[in-house]
Parts: C-alpha cells; sequence; structure tokens
C-alpha cells in the first residue's frame, strides 16, 4: 500500500542498521533515523500502522523542542514527514524507563511483575494491596538493559557495578529523565491527557555531554490514558481510556501467545485504522496542530528528501 512505509532501502546514506520501528543510516558524524510504520510489541513486529511513522517523528520534535532547557538533543534537521538527522552519540545501552502508574502488560511492566508478587524493585519499594492503573506516590524510574531482542529489567545497582556508566553519570541521567518526565506530565495534562509510563535514551556527544536521542514522549514510547474520566474508572474498577497501542498488545494476550507462537494472527484491519486514527488524534490533542500526512508513496519521497545526505 502507498500509505504504509513497512520498511527502506535508501542506497548511498551510510552503513543500515534495522531496529524494531526506525531504519537508521550511520555516517561519520552523524545518524539518519528514518520511523516506519511497523509496529512493536512483544519484541517483535505485530503489525503496520498506517502514518505511524509520521506521527513519531513529529510528535518527537514537539517535545525535542519543548524538553531541549533540560537536556540536549540530538536533532540537527527534519528533511522529511519520517525523517530526523542527528548527530552521532555513543549510546548509552540503557532503557530509561519512568513510570507514574502501576500497570502494564508486557513481561517487564510493573504491573506484571508486581502481580507475580514481586515488592522490592531494587531501587525502591512498593507496599502490598495496590490495584492495577493506581498512581504512584511519585514516579519512578525502572531502567531495562537495551537489547534488539529482549529488553530485561536491571538495577542502578547493577549499571554502577558493571561499569555500563559511572556513579556520577547515572545519577545525572536519574535527575534528567524525572525532569523531562514531570515536564512530560505537566504539559499532558493541560491537554487532557495522562502520560502514564514513558522511556528514554541517551547517548554521549563528541565532547562527552550527555544527549537525548531516538524519540520522546511519542505514542510508541509512551503511554497515555485520558485524564477527564480516570479517576471515575479507577474507582469503578474499570480499566482507563486508552489512548495508545494498549489495547492492540491486550487483544494479541487473548488470541495467542505473543512470547511463545512462532506464527501470529492477522491484527483485525479495523483494529489497525483505530490504532491509527488514535496516533493522529494523541499528535493532534498534544500539539494542537493539524496533522497532514506526507505525500505518497511514501519511499520515493523520503528518497527524494534524502538525497543531499548521499555519501
Amino acid at each position: 500500500m502507498k500509505n504504509i512505509l513497512p520498511a527502506t532501502n535508501l542506497k548511498h546514506l551510510g552503513t543500515k542498521k534495522i531496529g524494531k520501528v526506525r531504519d537508521i543510516y550511520v555516517q561519520e558524524d552523524k545518524i539518519i533515523l528514518v520511523s516506519t510504520d511497523r509496529h512493536s510489541s512483544f519484541d517483535r513486529i505485530i503489525a503496520h500502522i498506517p502514518h505511524k511513522g509520521q506521527v513519531l517523528t513529529q510528535s518527537s520534535l514537539f517535545w525535542f523542542d519543548r524538553t531541549k532547557d533540560i537536556v540536549p538533543n540530538h536533532v540537527i534537521s527534519n528533511p522529511d514527514p519520517n525523517v530526523v538527522v542527528g548527530r552521532k552519540c555513543t549510546v548509552i545501552p540503557i532503557e530509561v524507563v519512568m513510570r507514574g502508574y502501576i500497570t502494564g502488560t508486557t513481561n517487564t511492566s510493573l504491573w506484571t511483575i508486581y502481580a507475580a508478587g514481586e515488592r522490592d524493585f531494587g531501587d525502591f519499594k512498593l507496599p502490598d494491596g495496590m490495584k492495577k492503573n493506581q498512581k504512584l506516590k511519585k514516579p519512578v524510574l525502572t531502567p531495562t538493559t537495551k537489547s534488539d531482542e529482549h529488553d530485561r529489567p536491571i538495577t542502578s545497582k547493577e549499571i554502577v557495578a558493571q561499569g555500563i556508566v559511572d556513579a556520577k553519570l547515572w545519577k545525572k541521567i536519574q535527575s534528567v529523565a524525572m525532569k523531562l518526565f514531570l515536564r512530560g506530565q505537566k504539559i499532558a495534562l493541560k491537554h487532557g491527557l495522562i502520560l502514564v509510563d514513558t522511556k528514554y535514551e541517551f547517548g554521549l556527544d563528541d565532547k562527552g555531554k550527555l544527549t537525548l536521542i531516538d524519540e520522546i514522549h511519542t505514542p510508541d514510547s509512551s503511554r497515555w490514558w485520558m485524564a477527564k474520566t480516570y479517576a471515575k474508572r479507577f474507582k469503578a474498577g474499570l480499566d482507563p481510556e486508552f489512548f495508545d497501542k494498549e489495547f492492540l498488545r491486550l487483544w494479541f494476550k487473548d488470541h495467542c501467545d505473543p512470547y511463545k507462537d512462532k506464527i501470529l494472527p492477522a491484527a483485525p484491519p479495523a483494529m489497525i485504522v483505530e490504532l491509527s486514527r488514535r496516533y493522529i488524534q494523541i499528535y493532534e490533542q498534544l500539539t494542537g496542530k493539524k496533522f497532514k500526512p506526507g505525500a505518497t508513496p511514501i519511499a520515493k519521497r523520503i528518497e527524494k528528501n534524502l538525497k543531499k545526505y548521499q555519501v
């Protein structure tokens, strides 16, 4: 389909690396991140969502601009609706996950681990008797390893002990992540949304300065709930109004074992359309801008817009 971008094969842009959602072209001093419409959950691609790549890119640019006073980011330019050209950084191999509520369905989610009986999460402890989707007394950081296959939880003590980063840098990362998350929650609430949880990725630039990379507060890296109905629904024992990909995750968990089954069922077309609509609505609600799809076919448009970056 001309309005879907499942993958790219762009010539002369540098060494290609394939991420879960992005195709990344690495050059000597910069990287070119092309957001595709691949949809990743359970450590695998489960669907392709129209306009998703463009929403991810444009959402990130909105948030990068509104958080640059907290921490520098890698953005150099935005030559195409699906593309960010960024400074090349040394990636810190930790997914910095911030959580404001106890929820989730994946194996690394706070609720899944808590419901299995865990109370001590290394950097913090949670009391007995908590309910799914309950707000935490204060946001918590639950880092995981960064892997193409399967992320696993890791504690601050392990991060420093294993030499992934030193104690001083890790303390700074924790502080920056908390500031980013609180800023995100504050802005989201003004627009009727709750930023439930999110993940950040960091790197060090060529001068060793901490830099925010990849994406920020997108519908992919974050969980969103409608603010106005949360309290009433939580009190009634109902799930919040999801404004993210959670409903698609739940469908797959109800219809298969997405971690173990070799072949997964195809996501219902109506759910694909609905998820695309939700991604667009989150973007529009947060930014106040009307979403304008880029020209199609997407792949040819991107190739044209990136010609000046060929090496």
